[in-house]
């Protein structure tokens, strides 16, 4: 018998709160990603710059508001998290960055073959193997986490 509690009719529920425990397992892999992020030399700001364009890619707002109050904590400006939607129009991004955002946009979208093909050749020009995998796994863990929002319609805090 579960310890959760079950939403009204017409109400979605909470995966997160429904199965814990397959949460929590979400959270240890997190963890792990992160730690594989900074062995392989992964500033925050870039983490937390892929979190946002997969969850800008995914529309969830809930991920949206965290990883945005994240990466300013990270150190990074409002002037470049207002253009991360267009990153490939301004300048703004560097290389490793940019090859980064490519590499999460097609980690979101792996049905588009050739943009995979592309971003990942990009990507291997500017990232070793350790920072190509992190980048990988983080693109991946957001998507997980960007669904469980999604699918749960997590609100965003007032405050």
């Amino acid at each position: 018998m579960s310890d959760a509690v079950a939403a009204p009719a017409g109400q979605r529920i909470f995966l997160d709160k429904q199965t814990p425990d397959a949460f929590k397992a979400y959270v240890r892999t997190a963890q792990t990603v992160r730690d594989a992020a900074d062995a392989a030399g992964l500033d925050r700001v870039l983490v937390e710059l892929v979190n946002l364009r997969v969850s800008q890619l995914n529309g969830c707002a809930y991920c949206l508001d965290t990883h945005t109050r994240a990466a300013l904590a990270a150190g990074e400006t409002p002037r470049r998290l207002g253009v991360l939607a267009a990153w490939r129009d301004t300048r703004l991004f560097t290389p490793r960055e940019r090859a980064a955002l490519a590499l999460a946009e097609a980690t979101t979208h792996p049905a588009e073959a050739d943009a995979q093909d592309r971003a990942y050749a990009e990507a291997r020009e500017v990232l070793d193997d350790a920072a190509l995998s992190a980048v990988i796994w983080v693109a991946i863990t957001i998507n997980a986490f960007n669904r469980v929002s999604i699918l749960s319609k997590h609100p965003v805090r007032e405050s």
